[in-house]
C-alpha cells in the first residue's frame, strides 16, 4: 500500500467513525446532507489532532467535500 493509500484508507476511517457508516471516496459528504455542521466540526476537529492539518473555518466546505478531496488535502498540508 502506497503512502497515499495508506493516507485515504486513514482518512476514510476518520469520516466513518463519526457518520457511523461505511463512504466511497467519491461519495459527497455536504452536499447529500449525510455529514452536517456538527459532523464537519467533529470530523475537522479529528483531522487536526489525527494529521496535525489544520483546515480553516473559511475553507471547510470546500474541503469536506468528499473522503478524496479532504485525503487530498490533507497530503498537501502535511
Amino acid at each position: 500500500m502506497t503512502q497515499n493509500e495508506t493516507l485515504h484508507a486513514e482518512v476514510a476511517s476518520l469520516v466513518e467513525s463519526v457518520v457511523l457508516r461505511p463512504v466511497q471516496g467519491d461519495e459527497l459528504l455536504l452536499e447529500t446532507g449525510l455529514v452536517d455542521s456538527v459532523l464537519a466540526v467533529e470530523i475537522v476537529m479529528g483531522v487536526e489532532m489525527q494529521f496535525g492539518v489544520r483546515i480553516p473555518p473559511t475553507e471547510i466546505a470546500e474541503h469536506l467535500t468528499s473522503v478524496d478531496a479532504l485525503a487530498a488535502f490533507i497530503a498537501a498540508n502535511r
